[in-house]
């Protein structure tokens, strides 16, 4: 994703007004590594500026998803998740706690549709589901992010 600055250019030459609520959200999901639903985002957002609707965090993060700066991520039947990593990677996910971490495959360039499945891939996308660090060693005094 981005810099919030860069980010606040690109809205304006796409004609998208830049309000401060929006300039927080662009600031909260810069180097975002949790992958916040959109619930959670506007939680975040509502500490440091009291009054931001839940509304305008969903208009922004689909203003967003649209220029290609988030990607909305779905796993099993719960929210929706916003990736600002936009780089080729895929995702681990832990059972216990349902934190998700990004992560890198080697060699998924090898992988192939067997038999005749008359499909062409363009991408694929990885789930890992176990169980994180913390999780595991429940006596790690660091808490999840």
């Amino acid at each position: 994703m981005l810099h919030p600055v860069e980010l606040a250019a690109k809205f304006r030459s796409n004609g998208l007004r830049v309000t401060p609520q929006r300039q927080l959200l662009f600031q909260l999901l810069y180097d975002n590594d949790r992958h916040p639903t959109a619930e959670s985002l506007y939680l975040d957002a509502l500490t440091r500026m009291p009054g931001i609707s839940l509304r305008t965090v969903y208009q922004t993060l689909t203003d967003l998803e649209s220029m290609g700066e988030v990607s909305q991520l779905s796993f099993d039947n719960g929210a929706a998740r916003f990736d600002p990593n936009m780089s080729n990677h895929h995702h681990a996910m832990c059972n216990m706690c349902g934190s998700i971490i990004d992560i890198d495959v080697d060699h998924l360039d090898g992988l192939r549709i067997r038999g005749d499945a008359r499909f062409s891939a363009a991408s694929a996308a990885v789930v890992f589901r176990g169980t994180c660090e913390t999780c595991e060693s429940p006596d790690l005094t660091s808490s999840h992010k």
